[in-house]
């Protein structure tokens, strides 16, 4: 059954073209969505706006997200993805506790199971996404950084699990995410407290890659999560995403299955343009061009 899985997402990550609806949508939709250029061409930038609700995450705003990563996830040009916030100081405040005190308890259900999935669409998209904490990222916000391959923040950007300071628990798989980041001692004392902590702080614990002091600008995590997408960018596409499939379907199982998913991912590299090109670079003493092929 894991295999068949495993032939599943395979198969997924032949990848059509993006529909080139996106490049940078108009203003006061709740995700932008911008595609770089120039030296950065291949980073794909969501960009969180809803500032009136702090990002919270609203029916519309889960709706919205679900939509776009649907598209993403077939789309071959976009090598790294970072997810930001456009709103100044905070990242995501978690669920929209206003809405959610309007609905049923069938609909917070419905609601939760909805967001949990968006969550799981933006862990298993075929290409590295990198979260900039610039801001407050909580409950679910944080969640959303948990969900994602790497993590920058500022250095005084509060993040936390706060849910049951609200008597629930993490419903959007922060249970499940933190302990395999942290050792399942410290996520249980984090989860527990419902303690918020800083950047600095998540730097200490190893849940973020990167901690900056935060600029004027307000957007250093961004900036940094920037750059570490240009690190990735020049190296083969294909090679950069089965590693990641190779990574993310090895942590689930034993390592004797674990060796058996990288070669079934290495095998998926051998045939292609993309790795004859990178041995006839060497030869030739130059620098690879790749095209995801």
């Amino acid at each position: 059954m894991f295999f068949y899985e495993l032939r599943c997402s395979l198969f997924a990550m032949r990848f059509i073209n993006f529909r080139r609806g996106y490049s940078v949508l108009s203003e006061g939709r709740e995700i932008l969505v911008e595609r770089l250029a120039g030296n950065q061409s291949g980073i794909t930038v969501l960009g969180l706006n809803r500032p009136e609700a702090k990002n919270a995450f609203s029916r519309d705003l889960v709706d919205t997200f679900a939509d776009i990563l649907v598209d993403l996830k077939k789309d071959n040009s976009s090598r790294v993805v970072v997810l930001r916030s456009l709103t100044p100081g905070v990242f995501c405040a978690g669920a929209d506790l206003k809405e959610r005190k309007g609905m049923s308890d069938k609909e917070v259900s419905e609601f939760v199971t909805q967001l949990r999935q968006v969550l799981i669409n933006i862990e298993q998209l075929p290409m590295p996404v990198i979260a900039a904490l610039d801001g407050a990222a909580l409950g679910g916000g944080f969640e959303m950084a948990l969900a994602c391959d790497m993590r920058t923040a500022a250095e005084n950007a509060k993040m936390g699990l706060v849910e049951t300071k609200l008597a629930i628990i993490p419903g959007a798989g922060g249970t499940q995410r933190l302990p395999r980041i942290l050792s399942p001692a410290l996520a249980k004392e984090l989860i527990f407290t419902a303690r918020v902590f800083t950047g600095a702080d998540a730097h200490r614990m190893g849940i973020v890659n990167h901690v900056v002091a935060q600029n004027k600008s307000g957007d250093a995590a961004y900036l940094k999560a920037v750059s570490l997408a240009e690190e990735i960018l020049p190296n083969g596409p294909i090679g950069v995403r089965m590693a990641k499939l190779a990574v993310d379907k090895g942590i689930q199982v034993d390592l004797t299955t674990g060796y058996s998913i990288e070669e079934v991912c290495y095998a998926q590299v051998i045939p292609t343009k993309d790795r004859l090109e990178g041995l006839e670079a060497f030869a030739e003493k130059r620098k690879p061009i790749y095209k995801g092929e």
